[in-house]
């Protein structure tokens, strides 16, 4: 029993030697971190093996701070899915008829359009909710496409032939149905290529904008008697 225990003692003292820590020594032997203590107490460490402790136990902080960012990283992938399926299932059923399309449409209206009477008009420089809410339009509504009119708010180094062309077909609206285009002067660093600009989409129906105006400001209202 001596002779195990004075072997893994010189084990252990080699080890701690080479630069290597009281924790990686007590895991590779199994031996307790008080035995440990013990053994090192008197051991002399070069200032070579110092540095190699040293060295070890920065690779061994980074190691443990790239296992921990993995360990957050794959939380925040599983709460996105458990998210993402529990969003799935509810709106599963939801079916947008006319009435649920009229309140939506008007919801996004009060958000992005333009409240001036007369004026109707609803801009956002996002193409996927544009064409998503001009889409909600459509089907609700028996709409006269010639009375669609759009104009694009750029950026002065931006291409408005290609970028006439780009809303032109994400909203299904002919390029001759965009107005002059407005650039902005003031910018003076390169523009990201994934902003597209801004588009406003016009539709002339007067009677349509008030319908929508007032069922707004309906919903304004029901919202504020929620709290009774």
């Amino acid at each position: 029993m001596k002779s195990k225990w004075f072997n893994l003692k010189n084990k252990a003292i080699s080890l701690r030697k080479k630069g290597l820590s009281i924790r990686y020594v007590e895991k590779k032997l199994g031996i307790n971190r008080s035995t440990l203590s013990g053994w090192f107490k008197n051991v002399q460490l070069t200032q070579a093996q110092k540095d190699q402790l040293l060295f070890n136990w920065k690779n061994g902080l980074i190691a443990a701070q790239k296992k921990g960012g993995q360990w957050h990283f794959e939380q925040g992938q599983k709460r996105r899915t458990a998210i993402r399926e529990e969003v799935e299932s509810f709106v599963f059923n939801i079916r947008i008829d006319k009435i649920i399309g009229e309140l939506m449409f008007a919801t996004f209206y009060l958000a992005e359009g333009n409240k001036t009477e007369g004026a109707f008009g609803i801009a956002n420089s996002n193409s996927k909710i544009l064409r998503s809410v001009i889409s909600l339009f459509r089907f609700l509504y028996p709409l006269d496409e010639s009375k669609f009119r759009c104009s694009l708010h750029l950026r002065k180094d931006q291409d408005e032939k290609v970028l006439k062309k780009y809303w032109s077909e994400i909203l299904q609206i002919p390029e001759e149905k965009f107005t002059k285009t407005q650039f902005d002067e003031r910018a003076v660093k390169k523009t990201y290529d994934h902003y597209k600009g801004v588009c406003v989409v016009y539709y002339h129906d007067m009677a349509l904008q008030r319908r929508i105006l007032y069922l707004g400001d309906k919903l304004l209202e029901m919202i504020n008697n929620l709290g009774g």
